[in-house]
Order: structure tokens, then C-alpha cells, then sequence
């Protein structure tokens, strides 16, 4: 879990003192923060000392581990060692920072390390700082990457950040179908954890608040205003630390090969499989239907028209490597209910 967490209006004010007590000596603190925030406030705002340094990262696609691994060895080529990784931006961009901090320290490419409990030494210091909400990168023991056999975190007790700081403000003014997908990211988390096999009262009192936040902002709230950015970073939270002791579920165990197919991004391909699972999570599906109708969000169809079967295979294998979660969705015997046929016919209705 993560050691320490600071949340507020303005509490981003408070990360020079943050980053104070953790600098050793001249080792910078290296800031990657998303592309979006080039030439933008935010930027100016980070407190630089010493040999610090902001690199924008590119998150147009979702890290990759070639990616991952060209910043940690620029890195450890330029500074030797640094103080801390912070990162700040949306779940890609904290996922960057989490990767970079652990292969820091940690030999050979992040490819190496993609599965579950496989890295073993802790990374450097390293703190998360969302600019959008519903991911629950900022709480989750996984780092989202694309490899290049597979989609897989780097799942371990080392990848939570060290410190997580929680300001609203820096969600305001979020483009609306982006801030939709990530908070829907955040209701899927709630929904399948709350209705999977590994469910237990630590999942269950963080999945049941953070579902409630997610309805009050999307199905009761008229309009969006400063509260629905509190509470939509609250539910993300909450939503992340659901699954920190369960498992997620289908949508995202279909979506992880829909990725890593066709690059498409994580919250948007979660709403994509999700808008099409009532025969797994009717009550959900229904309710995020509702939603989608409410807010006047489009999700993409016919996403998986005219692909080959090699690609249709590809997917297949990619998503089949996720055994916790279908596990975690359908029980132990899962690999009889969830056949490559039946998963082939759930892509072709993407």
C-alpha cells in the first residue's frame, strides 16, 4: 500500500516540503510529466532545486517497455542515481514513473519483469500526483505495460508509490470524454471487484464507496463542478485500493488484448468491452448504459471489423494470460467457461 498520502485543494503547494526529507545529496528528483502539460501552468509550478529535471513523456500510446527502459538508462547514464521519479499526469504517466523508479534498480528490461511478485529489489523513491481521476494507477501494486509478446504490469509488493499527492484542482477543466473514460475505468474497477470470487470485506468497504461516488457523479449530479472533481478522486482511490486485495474482472481482461492489438487506450477500451458484458454484469452494464445516455458520450463500435484470425489469436492469447482475473470473474474452473471460441465471439462483437 502506499506509505503516505496527502489530499486537498492546493496540496500540490506542498510538494517542495514533500520532496524535501527524501533528496540525498545532489541525486535530482526527475519529474515525468504528461505531454499535455508542455508550455501549460502546471509545469511552472513544479519546484525544481539543484540538477532536478522535468521530462514531458509521451503518452499518446501507453508505455511501453522500450520506452520504460530508453528513460531509466538516460537516466542512470546522466545523473548515476537520482533522489526520487515523480510522476505527474494520468494513469500512463504515473505507470511511467512507477516502471522508471523500479528499473532504476532492478537489472535487465521491464519486459523481464512483467507478471506477478518477479521484481526483487525495491525501486527509488517515487510519488504520484494524478491530473485525472478513475484510473487508480496512484493506489495500484501495477504498472500497465506493452511488451512485446504481451500486455501485463508489472504486478509486485515494490510498485506502489512511496508517497501519492491528491489535489482536485489539477482535474479541473479535464476534456470531457478523457475524464469520462478514466472515471468509467473506476466504475468498471468497482463492478467487477464487488462481483468477483475474490471478494472480501477489505475489497468490499473500499469497492461499495467508491461505486457510491461514481453514481453521485454520474447519475445524480447535473452538470460538473468542483464537487464531482473531489469525489471523482476519492472514488478513484477508493476504487484502486478495492482491487489491491481482490482482482478486476472480464472488461479488462478483453480489453488488455484489445490494447495491445490495436494501441487502444485503457479507459476508453474498457468502456468498449464493457458497454457489451450484460450476459456477465447485467445490473452494471445497464446502470453504465444509463450513464453513457446521460452524459452524451459516444463509445466506439465495430472496433474488431474485418481482423484476421492471426489477429483475432493474438488478442485471444494476450487476454488469456490474465488468470487472476478471469479467476477472479468466473472462479477456478474458468478455462472451461471461458473457451478461445467463446472469447473469439466476444471480440468479433466489439
Amino acid at each position: 500500500m502506499v506509505g503516505y498520502v496527502v489530499y486537498g485543494r492546493g496540496s500540490f503547494n506542498q510538494l517542495d516540503e514533500i520532496l524535501a526529507a527524501r533528496r540525498q545529496g545532489e541525486a535530482p528528483m526527475v519529474f515525468l510529466v504528461d505531454h499535455f502539460f508542455e508550455h501549460k501552468p502546471l509545469a511552472g509550478r513544479i519546484p525544481l532545486r539543484g540538477k532536478d529535471k522535468i521530462i514531458f513523456v509521451d503518452v499518446s500510446h501507453e508505455p511501453k517497455t522500450t520506452y520504460v527502459d530508453q528513460l531509466a538508462g538516460a537516466l542512470r547514464k546522466e545523473f548515476g542515481t537520482v533522489s526520487g521519479i515523480v510522476g505527474i499526469g494520468g494513469g500512463s504517466a504515473m505507470d511511467l514513473a512507477k516502471a522508471v523508479s523500479l528499473m532504476m534498480t532492478n537489472p535487465g528490461s521491464s519486459a523481464d519483469y512483467q507478471g506477478w511478485d518477479l521484481v526483487k529489489r525495491p525501486g527509488v523513491y517515487k510519488v504520484g500526483i494524478p491530473t485525472l481521476s478513475g484510473t487508480g494507477a496512484e493506489v495500484s501494486r501495477t504498472t500497465v505495460l506493452t511488451g512485446p509478446t504481451k500486455k501485463l504490469g508489472m504486478n509486485s509488493d515494490y510498485t506502489p508509490f512511496d508517497q501519492i499527492v491528491l489535489d482536485p484542482e489539477l482535474t479541473a477543466g479535464a476534456p470531457v470524454n478523457q475524464r469520462f473514460y478514466t472515471g468509467m475505468d473506476c466504475y468498471i474497477h468497482c463492478i467487477e471487484s464487488l462481483e468477483g470470487t475474490y471478494l472480501n470485506e477489505f475489497s468490499k468497504s473500499y469497492g461499495e464507496k467508491a461505486l457510491q461516488l461514481c453514481q453521485e457523479v454520474y447519475v445524480k449530479k447535473q452538470g460538473w463542478d468542483e464537487e464531482c472533481d473531489d469525489k471523482l478522486m476519492m472514488a478513484s482511490y477508493a476504487g484502486g485500493m478495492s482491487i489491491a486485495y481482490s482482482q478486476v474482472g472480464v472488461a479488462h481482461a478483453v480489453s488488455y488484448g484489445l490494447s495491445y492489438l490495436l494501441g487502444t487506450k485503457h479507459g476508453i477500451g474498457n468502456c468498449i468491452v464493457f458497454d457489451k458484458l450484460e450476459e456477465f454484469y447485467p445490473a452494471g452494464v445497464a446502470e453504465f448504459k444509463r450513464m453513457v445516455e446521460k452524459n452524451k458520450i459516444d463509445i466506439p463500435q465495430h472496433v474488431t471489423k474485418g481482423l484476421t484470425d492471426e489477429q483475432f489469436n493474438q488478442m485471444i492469447d494476450v487476454s488469456l494470460v490474465m488468470k487472476p482475473l478471469w479467476e477472479n470473474a468466473l472462479g477456478k474452473g474458468w478455462e472451461k467457461i471461458m473457451t478461445r471460441d467463446r472469447l473469439r465471439a466476444l471480440y468479433e462483437r466489439l
